[in-house]
């Protein structure tokens, strides 16, 4: 089988915008999975879109408009993965606010997924709200975005529209939003607490409240996560919905 050198550059570019895609997606882009695995990905799904996308010589002059091409084509998709990337980090921040009113904020531990310092309940909502998404077959979806974008940005057509900062803004507001939702049951019990503690402290000043209140707020904390175990998957649904919904409209503002 012969190939030409315009359908060359079609498939480079084609993959281009995978690869980038891949290495900065959440879940694909974790630093436990082998860069063979990755590499290998992006190619077999670079060949078959290759196959399947109705074939268009793409424009460009000389060089720099080659080098322009596969620039663009790398933003389009560092900007999916990123957006996309940025909403799994809505766990690691619920959970460090969890562990910073339980006490336990100090207790950290390397996740050798993100190769960075996590504290422990961070670390429980991540790999939890990962299994979900495996099991629901979640990261589906998120090859199937990957695929769609091509369709509605086709390749050469890729536009880096400024206002996509206002996607980016609008996201930051529900990023606290949906990272307090996950914290209000832990933050509502520990205020009780500390109001008790803090009557108690004026009515028995004799006791020691700060051991009692360090032991208490443990115990307190521990019983309200186990029973909120079971919102797990509540919390996992406003995850995934809020990652096709920046999915959507990083792959909008590409199209200018």
């Amino acid at each position: 089988m012969q190939f030409t050198i315009e359908q060359i550059v079609y498939f480079i570019c084609i993959l281009v915008r995978i690869s980038t895609f891949v290495y900065t997606a959440p879940f694909f882009s974790l630093k436990n999975i082998p860069q063979r695995v990755k590499v290998g990905l992006s190619i077999a799904i670079a060949i078959i879109l290759f196959e399947i996308l109705p074939y268009e010589p793409l424009v460009y002059v000389g060089v720099i408009g080659f080098a322009s091409l596969v620039i663009k084509e790398a933003l389009a998709g560092l900007i999916m993965g990123l957006f996309a990337n940025i909403c799994a980090q809505i766990l690691t921040f619920a959970g460090g606010l969890m562990d910073m009113e339980i006490g336990f904020s100090m207790v950290q531990e390397f996740d050798p997924m993100s190769a960075t310092q996590v504290t422990i309940t961070a670390h429980f909502y991540q790999y939890a709200v990962m299994l979900i998404m495996f099991i629901t077959n979640l990261h589906h979806y998120i090859v199937k975005a990957l695929v769609d974008s091509f369709t509605i940005v086709p390749l050469g057509k890729v536009v880096i529209n400024v206002s996509i900062y206002e996607a980016f803004l609008e996201f930051i507001i529900n990023y606290f939003l949906i990272g307090f939702r996950i914290v209000l049951p832990i933050f509502a019990s520990l205020l009780i607490v500390n109001t008790v503690l803090a009557i108690l402290a004026k009515v028995a000043p004799q006791m020691n409240m700060f051991v009692i209140g360090m032991q208490l707020k443990v115990l307190v904390g521990i019983t309200v996560l186990l029973l909120v175990a079971e919102t797990i998957p509540t919390v996992a649904d406003f995850i995934f919905t809020e990652m096709i919904e920046m999915l959507k409209n990083a792959i909008a503002y590409l199209k200018g």
